[in-house]
C-alpha cells in the first residue's frame, strides 16, 4: 500500500481529528446528525424525483415542490458534508484508502454532475410540463438516475462503516485477463 498524501496525515494530526477520536462524545453525536442530515438529503430529493417520474402529487407544479424540498435538501446537505468531513479528519489515512469511500465520493460527484445537467439543461424548458402535462424523457431520466445514486451513496455510506478497518488487496496470482485467450 502506498503512503497516503502528506495532507492526510495533516488531516488526521489536526486538533479537530483529535478531537473526533478523543471526545467520548463526538464519534456518535457526528454520526447521528451525519445519518439524520443524508435521511433528509435523500428523503427531500427523492420526494421531487418523484415528482419528476409521475408518481408523486401531478396536480402540483414542478417547480413549487423543488422549491419547498431544495431549501430543506441544501441545508441538509451542508451539514452532511460537514459531519463528513469531521468523520473523515478521525481517520483520514483509514478512509483515503477505503474502496467504499472513494466510490461514496464519485457517487456524490455522479449526483452533482446529474443534477447540474438537468438544471442547466432540462429545467430550462419547465414551463411547459410544470404541472399536469407529462414530463420529459429527459427530467424522468435525471430523476431515475438521481434515485439510483443516492441509494448508492446509502449503501455505500454503510459499507464504510464495515470496511473502513479492512484492508483490501488483490493476491498477485489472480489473473484479471478476461479476453480468454490462454
Amino acid at each position: 500500500m502506498n503512503a497516503p498524501p502528506s495532507f492526510i496525515h495533516d488531516i488526521e494530526a489536526s486538533a479537530i481529528g483529535e478531537w473526533m477520536r478523543g471526545n467520548l462524545l463526538a464519534m456518535p453525536v457526528v454520526n447521528a446528525v451525519h445519518v439524520l442530515c443524508v435521511t433528509l438529503v435523500f428523503g427531500t430529493i427523492l420526494v421531487v424525483d418523484l415528482r419528476l417520474l409521475g408518481l408523486l402529487d401531478r396536480g402540483r407544479a414542478v417547480t413549487q415542490i423543488a422549491h419547498e424540498m431544495l431549501r430543506v435538501t441544501w441545508a441538509a446537505f451542508a451539514v452532511a458534508a460537514l459531519t463528513g468531513a469531521l468523520f473523515f479528519s478521525a481517520n483520514a489515512t483509514t478512509y483515503w484508502f477505503n474502496p467504499a469511500f472513494r466510490f461514496k465520493m464519485l457517487a456524490i460527484l455522479l449526483a452533482g454532475v446529474n443534477m447540474a445537467v438537468f438544471q442547466l439543461i432540462t429545467f430550462r424548458g419547465v414551463a411547459a410540463w410544470d404541472r399536469n402535462a407529462p414530463t420529459p424523457r429527459a427530467a424522468r431520466l435525471a430523476a431515475t438516475l438521481s434515485i439510483l445514486i443516492w441509494i448508492s451513496v446509502l449503501v455505500l455510506g454503510r459499507v464504510i462503516g464495515f470496511t473502513k478497518s479492512v484492508e483490501v488487496t488483490v493476491p498477485e496470482n489472480v489473473d484479471f485477463d478476461f479476453s480468454g485467450g490462454p
